[in-house]
């Protein structure tokens, strides 16, 4: 084993060869050996990740074990699992990692240099080290030479745990961390996302006991320095909306808040293909080249992508460089945010395109995390189902989601922060009646809160959610701002927006203790 680097400590025996931080020229030389994937067209490269085309959330576990087991939120998703099963699971990811040549590629999460953690990610697949490679901080080679892991990441994808059932587990895929011991180990799944979102649960254990607030958000920096923050879940836009041609982008999907300011956690992207459109979505569309890594989309023979065509997964992604963005912030780091947005799509219809929320009704929104699920996107959904995720990334928060709100609610009033809810789902009426909002429409609006315009209108407020809604906005048409005046059937809107309302109440009430209680900020039935 080689000795560089402290990679005698991984614990693996007769290892044959450490391809240790390749560069992306030698990554694709090794890809093309492996033939896990192809070559597409337009030069990335592209991988199918197996039947696990989306993360394995109820295979996710933490070691019970003290002290972090008085901080973890223990539940449906953050579920126990003893030490001595992490050991037994340890030793044959080791094994299986054992014998042969493995990929180790080291990287920073953070950009701050305050809050930044060293990550070591170890695996047997070329294009997994090259997903690394993508989504992660990439030291100098300065930084390389004095590298020392923080936390260390070993990715088993072709070891199945067979005895699950005895272990009392899920299934025969595994993620699992052990906080005290700086380790994570995958099994069963060859899915590029969990190690993403593996270091990023880590992230949200580590910062709030440091009172940082880290954060499932997109950032962006206007050309007087304002940041601006988007928050959301899968599908509402949070990737396509802060990519922004007159806007630096700092980070699209995870960040941390310390008292420096804002910071990406990540040194690139990883975008939803599914029906990317060069002409709406251009920044994207052009950041997918060589070294980009395609995930799970259709291509031919001769290596042309079909974005359109979801027959193996809507969950189409590819994930790239930051730098692939032609307008990226270099330091990938923001001052204070000035705007916060909160991005939902909407398929019921019902809410405002746009909505300025009180200090109260930004924490109550930022517990509900909602969005809604529509038909055709998943087997067995036929109508609008309303999805709730705390502070948008509940399967991804270790710790309790009231510990992220208060550090979220301080820094929104020590940096006096103006906060928004953003609709880019249906207007005119449900899915399958209305329609989604255009891209064009929701970017004014979100110009409009950017530069500060919409508070030149007047703002009126919606019946039972009481949400202040402007009433004009320059280029968008009146009727959709009240969303009741774009619905046909008034009678039905009236019956949906309370139907919503009914599920946010009913959703909420986990929330509620003697010491923190936002319940009055939400709808009033």
């Amino acid at each position: 084993m080689s000795k560089v680097n402290g990679l005698e400590d991984l614990g693996l025996s007769d290892v044959k060869k450490v391809y240790h931080n390749l560069d992306y020229d030698e990554l694709f030389e090794h890809e093309k050996s492996d033939k896990y994937g192809q070559v597409s067209r337009i030069g990335a490269y592209a991988v199918d990740t197996g039947i696990f085309t989306g993360r394995s959330p109820k295979d996710k576990y933490f070691v019970d074990q003290p002290p972090s087991n008085k901080y973890i939120a223990w539940g449906s998703v953050n579920k126990p699992v003893s030490k001595e099963i992490f050991d037994e699971l340890f030793e044959k990811v080791k094994k299986q990692l054992s014998g042969k040549d493995i990929y180790v590629q080291d990287a920073f999460c953070g950009a701050s240099l305050d809050s930044r953690k060293s990550i070591r990610v170890v695996t047997e697949i070329a294009w997994q080290a090259h997903f690394v490679k993508n989504m992660f901080i990439r030291p100098s080679k300065e930084e390389l030479e004095n590298f020392k892991p923080d936390f260390t990441m070993y990715n088993a994808g072709k070891l199945s745990n067979e005895d699950y059932e005895r272990h009392g587990l899920h299934s025969d895929v595994f993620v699992i961390f052990n906080v005290e011991e700086n380790i994570a180990i995958i099994g069963g799944t060859w899915y590029g996302g969990e190690m993403k979102k593996g270091i990023f649960s880590m992230m949200n254990y580590w910062l709030p006991l440091e009172n940082k607030l880290p954060m499932h958000c997109s950032a962006n920096i206007g050309k007087k320095g304002d940041t601006a923050l988007f928050f959301g879940l899968s599908g509402t836009g949070k990737t396509t909306l802060s990519t922004d041609p007159n806007r630096r982008l700092i980070g699209d999907d995870e960040h941390g808040w310390d008292d420096n300011g804002v910071f990406n956690f990540e040194g690139g992207c990883y975008a939803k293909c599914i029906g990317l459109d060069p002409q709406k979505e251009p920044e994207i569309f052009r950041a997918i080249k060589r070294d980009a890594l395609l995930e799970n989309v259709v291509i031919d023979e001769e290596g042309i992508v079909d974005f359109k065509d979801g027959s193996k997964t809507e969950n189409t992604r590819v994930s790239y460089p930051i730098y692939h963005i032609d307008n990226y912030e270099k330091t990938l780091q923001g001052g204070h945010p000035h705007k916060i947005i909160f991005l939902t799509a909407d398929a019921f219809g019902v809410l405002p395109p746009v909505s300025k929320l009180s200090k109260e009704q930004a924490m109550y929104y930022f517990l509900s995390g909602y969005t809604a699920k529509v038909a055709g996107t998943e087997r067995g959904v036929v109508e609008p189902v309303a999805t709730f995720s705390s502070c948008f990334g509940e399967a991804f928060l270790p710790l309790h989601p009231t510990v992220y709100a208060k550090l979220l609610g301080e820094k929104i009033d020590k940096h006096s922060v103006d906060v928004y809810l953003v609709n880019t789902g249906w207007v005119g009426g449900s899915y399958g009646i209305g329609k989604r909002m255009s891209l064009k429409d929701t970017r004014t609006c979100i110009n409009a809160i950017l530069d500060g315009s919409i508070e030149n209108s007047d703002f009126e407020e919606l019946p039972i959610f009481g949400l202040k809604y402007p009433s004009t906005i320059e280029g968008v048409d009146g009727e959709i701002l009240n969303p009741r005046n774009s619905w046909k059937n008034k009678s039905l809107y009236d019956a949906t927006l309370k139907e919503l309302a009914e599920m946010f109440v009913k959703n909420f009430e986990k929330f509620i203790t003697k010491e923190s209680d936002y319940s009055g900020a939400g709808p009033k039935i």
